[in-house]
């Protein structure tokens, strides 16, 4: 996990799923989610802090002077200030937007707290009516599967339109397996490694439930062929473990 760990006080153990309820609601970005979400990450997302730690070096390696680094869907910061630590081109700004108005709330307080000068801006906003400015790192890390399947090439047509030559994306997702068994296979991983990390038969389920109203997973193949027709010159993997991914396409 990663800085934004340190910040606020107020945030705690993730227990939304503990107690049976009678109905499931669908998985948001709320207040609720907010005050727990670094513990939710950390025991739910197999390799993130690997992710972040990853991306901090490729950000180093691609952000372009004179251009944007954007994170997309930046809920609380994490790969904002992983991105903002490790900037060393000179004029870089780095733009964080999210639609989830307590995410960006919060998001403002791990950004203020944060000792680097590198420039922040923070938008409430959706990304898919978003204007992007020139940019060489886009990141959208678990952002792109729980926007509607019909609408995520447009997305991706317009971050490749105002990328720079030589900039990259970098896409992290749940994947989904074309193989039966396999699929079966890593979903079974996944639930063994939240286990190990102390949730619930229960709180496993229920959370199963939530969130696959709203996640949509696809498989590595289908992310390939959508960034190559969104205009990105290739893609390919730099991270997986069990379903869970990040892919870097270059531009």
């Amino acid at each position: 996990m990663h800085s934004d760990n340190n910040h606020g006080k107020d945030h705690g153990k993730d227990n939304i799923y503990a107690s049976a309820l009678n109905d499931v609601p669908q998985f948001r970005f709320d207040q609720q989610v907010v005050d727990v979400f670094p513990d939710m990450i950390k025991r739910s997302v197999p390799g993130y802090s690997t992710i972040l730690a990853g991306l901090a070096q490729i950000v180093e390696r691609y952000a372009q002077a004179q251009t944007h680094c954007y994170d997309l869907g930046c809920s609380l910061g994490a790969s904002l200030l992983a991105m903002r630590h490790r900037v060393l081109a000179e004029g870089v700004s780095i733009v964080g937007i999210d639609n989830s108005a307590a995410m960006i709330e919060r998001c403002r307080q791990v950004v203020a707290a944060d000792a680097s000068e590198c420039p922040v801006e923070l938008i409430h906003g959706d990304i898919l009516k978003q204007e992007f400015k020139p940019m060489s790192v886009c990141v959208l890390n678990f952002t792109l599967q729980f926007i509607e399947p019909a609408e995520r090439l447009a997305l991706l047509k317009k971050i490749s339109a105002a990328m720079v030559p030589g900039g990259v994306l970098l896409l992290s997702e749940k994947l989904h397996f074309d193989d039966s068994e396999h699929n079966e296979l890593m979903i079974k991983l996944h639930h063994n490694f939240k286990r190990s990390n102390g949730y619930s038969e229960l709180e496993i389920a229920q959370k199963r439930e939530a969130i696959e109203k709203v996640l949509l997973p696809e498989s590595f193949a289908c992310h390939k062929q959508r960034l190559l027709d969104a205009g990105f010159r290739s893609a390919d993997l730099w991270f997986q473990c069990f379903n869970f991914s990040s892919i870097i396409a270059f531009k």
